[in-house]
């Protein structure tokens, strides 16, 4: 098959590219590329837990994620969830996508009675925006633990391990790797996959758009997904051996 319309293969990523510390307020925050798709994701520190925890007596603490596009992150502009009055449908299925995601991989005892938060807000949407935010996430989460650390607020490391997801689909019959937005909108199928360092799978979201699929198509889109997935973890390594040096955060409130 000839190359995509960006000159990529079928088996090929979009460029990945992050942005260290991209919120000053934050204790992790990173501006994440994946083609022309960008995610700001951060991870901000609450020292107390949720109700329901204190009243369940669950010990350690918590981990939530919210997620949203900004207004100019689409062609038209895309109203605020605040001017509506409620987060639309697709937010809310991914930021409970997000919060599952970081929490499967997340020892939540080691956390200690505190909260983090992630916050994931698109500025550019190009396709992939849920999977570039898992990514993201998972990098902003990192960051804000070693601050943790720095800070002597935690002493151990509450990641078990990384996690980065990727889409995959069949277009015109053909698997197709990380699909930029005409690529989502034409496929006859597309899937989300989640997968953890250790090569466990988080969740997998297929569907078919009018179409169905056989179980040897989907399992051939899930040997691509996880083969992008691992250089998707790959390119997670290199960026943090290649953070700036981190500044503890601010002592604990009294």
């Amino acid at each position: 098959m000839s190359s995509r319309p960006d000159g990529r293969s079928p088996r090929d990523l979009r460029p990945l590219s992050c942005q260290w510390d991209i919120a000053a307020n934050a204790a992790g925050s990173v501006l994440l590329r994946c083609g022309r798709t960008e995610v700001i994701c951060t991870a901000t520190v609450e020292e107390s837990v949720p109700r329901w925890m204190k009243d369940q007596n669950v010990p350690g603490g918590w981990l939530t994620a919210e997620y949203s596009m900004l207004p100019a992150s689409t062609h038209d502009r895309k109203p605020r969830d605040s001017a509506r009055g409620k987060v639309d449908g697709r937010s809310t299925e991914i930021q409970r996508l997000l919060g599952r995601s970081l929490r499967a991989v997340t020892d939540l005892t080691a956390l200690g009675p505190r909260s983090l938060w992630i916050d994931c807000d698109v500025l550019a949407a190009d396709g992939g925006t849920r999977t570039t935010a898992i990514t993201g996430a998972c990098l902003a989460l990192r960051r804000a633990v070693e601050r943790l650390q720095l800070s002597g607020r935690m002493t151990g490391d509450p990641l078990r391990t990384p996690v980065a997801a990727i889409s995959v689909g069949l277009l015109k019959g053909t698997a197709m790797l990380d699909l930029d937005y005409p690529e989502d909108r034409d496929a006859e199928v597309d899937m989300n996959v989640v997968m953890t360092g250790t090569g466990r799978l988080v969740e997998v979201q297929a569907g078919g758009e009018e179409h169905d699929f056989t179980r040897q198509e989907f399992d051939k889109l899930l040997v691509l997904a996880e083969e992008g997935i691992r250089k998707v973890l790959s390119f997670q390594e290199s960026a943090w051996k290649n953070r700036p040096q981190a500044a503890p955060l601010a002592p604990k409130p009294a």
